[in-house]
């Protein structure tokens, strides 16, 4: 296969690569990132040039991608490019839509013209989306299934179901060979530190607090982001053209009781390990606290989704999938993964808009408890 990635230095992106070169050594991988905020060439793996590419352009610009789609002969585009952050879609609105509206669009534009013309060329285009854009379940309610109605609840959610209505209808308005996948949250490596996970181990580490939104009762379904992966590999190996494919884990947990979960995680390594105290003397541990001290609660975000939960029964008993890692397990690896990549982090952290875009987001997380 030749695969044209796109988002691919973004957090899911990034781990697609490093699990599609792991498992598929003669496959040729072309990542196509704009490297905004989210995007970090140092999340990709270092590969020869014969089956890692990285180009750096936007997906809106449909004669650039038309251009690679020929040069690289791609057959296969997984499209992760998007603009994924609940709270700066709320903040900035027309980005998010020019982002993953318009930039579906482009990107469907030039695979038809490319794919679809005079000389056909067998191939696929899978789209990333996400559990948000069913809206919210209240807690009897069944997880979402593929048949779910679209009620999306912020401008992030609403542009991705544009996004896959698009995917949708160029299959069957052009025939495009697309697939679809909506994922539950994920967590892992190389995520970037603005969502929970991976912004509160950074906080305790730098002995920052820890701002949970409303009272943290929100429920997610939290999905490895491996698993995720396994999931679009399985789509891409044996999914029906014109279908989509939710994945998850069946693992909802309420906001607060992951940053409990993550609190202990970050306890135990420290206790494990004498050196991280003079590595991060900041952190609570350090001094003889436990990190759970640090957990504030702040206003609540404005139209904040109740609920998320994913039904991956359609993808289980048609494709064979089947999540492989455990919750307690998944985060402790994340924990250990972020204090093994010190240097990874920080350099997201020196950057001064990434900080003041926190700070502006959060406030002052005691202040706000108060």
């Amino acid at each position: 296969m030749r695969l044209l990635i796109t988002g691919g230095a973004g957090f899911i992106g990034a781990n697609f690569v490093h699990y599609w070169a792991r498992r598929h050594d003669g496959d040729r991988l072309v990542v196509l990132d704009a490297l905004t905020y989210a995007g970090n060439r140092a999340s990709l793996p270092e590969l020869d040039e014969g089956r890692l590419r990285f180009v750096q352009g936007d997906i809106r610009q449909q004669a650039d991608v038309e251009a690679l789609l020929r040069e690289e002969e791609i057959d296969t585009i997984v499209h992760f490019a998007a603009e994924s952050h609940v709270d700066r879609s709320i903040a900035g609105p027309e980005h998010c839509v020019a982002v993953n509206v318009l930039g579906t669009l482009s990107l469907l534009e030039a695979a038809r013209c490319v794919w679809l013309g005079e000389d056909r060329v067998a191939h696929r285009f899978h789209h990333v989306s996400t559990d948000e854009v069913y809206g919210s379940l209240s807690a009897g309610q069944p997880a979402f299934t593929e048949t779910t109605p679209y009620a999306p609840n912020s401008p992030y959610a609403a542009s991705k179901a544009a996004a896959d209505h698009l995917v949708r209808a160029y299959h069957e308005t052009y025939g495009l060979a697309t697939t679809i996948s909506n994922c539950s949250i994920n967590y892992g490596p190389y995520h970037f530190p603005e969502k929970l996970i991976p912004l509160f181990i950074v906080n305790l580490l730098e002995g920052r607090d820890l701002p949970v939104y409303g009272e943290g009762i929100n429920v997610r379904d939290w999905l490895h982001v491996d698993d995720h992966c396994r999931g679009i590999e399985s789509i891409l190996a044996a999914g029906s053209a014109g279908e989509l494919y939710n994945v998850g884990s069946r693992n909802e947990r309420g906001n607060l009781e992951v940053v409990k979960e993550l609190c202990k995680a970050v306890d135990v390594a420290f206790a494990a390990d004498s050196d991280l105290a003079t590595r991060f003397p900041a952190a609570p541990p350090a001094h003889g606290a436990e990190c759970a001290s640090r957990i504030r609660f702040v206003r609540d975000r404005p139209g904040h989704d109740l609920r998320y939960a994913i039904d991956p029964s359609k993808l289980e008993k048609e494709l064979g999938f089947a999540a492989e890692v455990d919750f307690a397990s998944g985060l402790r690896q994340t924990v250990q993964w972020y204090l093994a990549h010190e240097t990874w982090w920080r350099a997201i952290l020196a950057r001064g808009s990434y900080r003041e875009w926190v700070d502006r987001q959060y406030g002052d997380a005691e202040e706000a408890s108060a």
